[in-house]
C-alpha cells in the first residue's frame, strides 16, 4: 500500500508506521483516555474500578467457591485445589465458574463484591458462618495452604523461604506479563525500546530462577510448595514456549536448571488437571470450562 499526500512523495505503510514509531512523544500535562486503546486484550482495560453492571454470581454446591480463567494467575489456583485433593484434602472440593474477561464478566457487581480490583481468579470461602472473600492469587495460595496445613513448610526457615520467592512472583511476573508479554506479543505496534528493555528484565528473572534451581530441586527447598506453585504457571508457560511464543526469542535453552524442575512439575497429575479448569482455548481435550466435580476432568 502506498500513502500520497500533496505535499511530499508517496511513502509506503511501512515507512509511515516507523515514522511512527520514531516520533518523540510529548505526554499532556493531564492525561485523558484515548476514545479506543489498541492491543490485544484493550477492552478490560479503564482508568476507574467498580462495577459496570448488576449481575449475581452463580454458587455451587462446594464450600469453596473459585471465579476464574485459565491465565497463569488463574491456574495457579486450580492447580493448588487439585493439589489439595491429591493430599486427600475433601474440604478442597471447589465449584469453578468460568469469567470471561473479554467479556467484562470481571466487572459484574457480584465479582466485585468479592475482588474490588476485578482481576481473577477470586475465591469465596463459604465453610465460614461469615463467608471469606479471597482475592489476588497468591493470597489465594497462601490462605488456602494455611487452611489445610499443606504446601508451606511449618519451621519458621522453611516458611519465610517459601514466601520469598511466593512475593518474589508476585513482584517479577508483572514485568514478565504487562512489560514483556504485552510488548512483545499484544501490543498494536512492536516498539524496540520496551521490547528490549523488557526482554533484558525477563532473561534476568529467568538467571535468577535457574540460579536458584541449581542450588535446589524446588524454589524453597527440597520441598514442594506454594512457592513452586505460584511461579511455574508463569515461567514454565515461557520456557515450554505455551505463552508469547517467546522462548526462541528469549534463548530459554540457556537456563537449564529452570528447564529440569518445569519439565518436573509438568508431569505432576494435579497440574495437568488444574491448567484444564476454566480453560476454553487450545485442544479440546484440555478445556473444562467449569468444574463443579472431580468427574468433569476425567476427559
Amino acid at each position: 500500500m502506498v500513502i500520497r499526500n500533496t505535499t511530499g512523495p508517496a511513502i509506503t505503510l511501512e515507512q509511515a508506521r516507523l515514522l511512527m514509531t520514531q516520533t518523540p512523544y510529548t505526554p499532556p500535562k493531564v492525561w485523558q483516555q484515548e476514545t479506543k486503546a489498541g492491543g490485544t486484550f484493550a477492552s478490560i482495560n479503564r482508568p476507574v474500578a467498580g462495577p459496570t453492571h448488576d449481575k449475581v454470581l452463580p454458587v455451587g454446591k462446594h464450600p469453596l467457591q473459585l471465579y476464574s480463567l485459565a491465565t497463569p494467575n488463574g491456574v495457579k489456583v486450580t492447580i493448588m485445589l487439585e493439589e489439595l485433593l491429591a493430599l486427600g484434602h475433601s474440604g478442597a472440593e471447589y465449584d469453578a465458574w468460568l469469567i470471561r474477561i473479554s467479556e467484562g464478566d470481571q466487572f459484574s457487581s457480584g465479582f466485585v463484591e468479592i475482588n474490588p480490583n476485578s482481576k481473577i481468579p477470586a475465591l469465596l470461602d463459604r465453610s465460614h458462618e461469615t463467608p471469606v472473600r479471597v482475592f489476588e492469587s497468591g493470597s489465594i495460595l497462601l490462605y488456602l495452604a494455611e487452611k489445610f496445613s499443606s504446601f508451606l513448610p511449618a519451621d519458621p526457615a522453611g516458611r519465610t523461604e517459601t514466601l520469598n520467592w511466593l512475593f518474589w512472583q508476585m513482584g517479577a511476573a508483572p514485568y514478565l506479563g504487562g512489560g514483556f508479554g504485552h510488548f512483545y506479543a499484544y501490543a498494536p505496534e512492536k516498539l524496540e525500546y520496551p521490547i528490549n528493555r523488557f526482554a533484558m528484565e525477563a532473561k534476568r528473572q529467568l538467571d535468577v530462577l535457574n540460579r536458584r534451581l541449581g542450588e535446589h530441586r524446588y524454589l524453597a527447598g527440597d520441598t514442594y510448595t506454594i512457592a513452586d506453585i505460584a511461579v511455574w504457571p508463569w515461567y514454565g508457560a515461557l520456557v515450554r514456549n505455551k505463552v508469547y511464543s517467546a522462548a526462541e526469542f528469549l534463548s530459554v535453552h540457556e537456563y537449564p536448571n529452570l528447564i529440569r524442575w518445569t519439565e518436573e512439575i509438568a508431569t505432576r497429575p494435579a497440574v495437568i488437571k488444574g491448567q484444564k479448569v476454566n480453560r476454553t482455548w487450545g485442544e479440546e481435550a484440555d478445556q473444562v470450562p467449569e468444574r463443579h466435580q472431580a468427574s468433569d476432568l476425567d476427559k
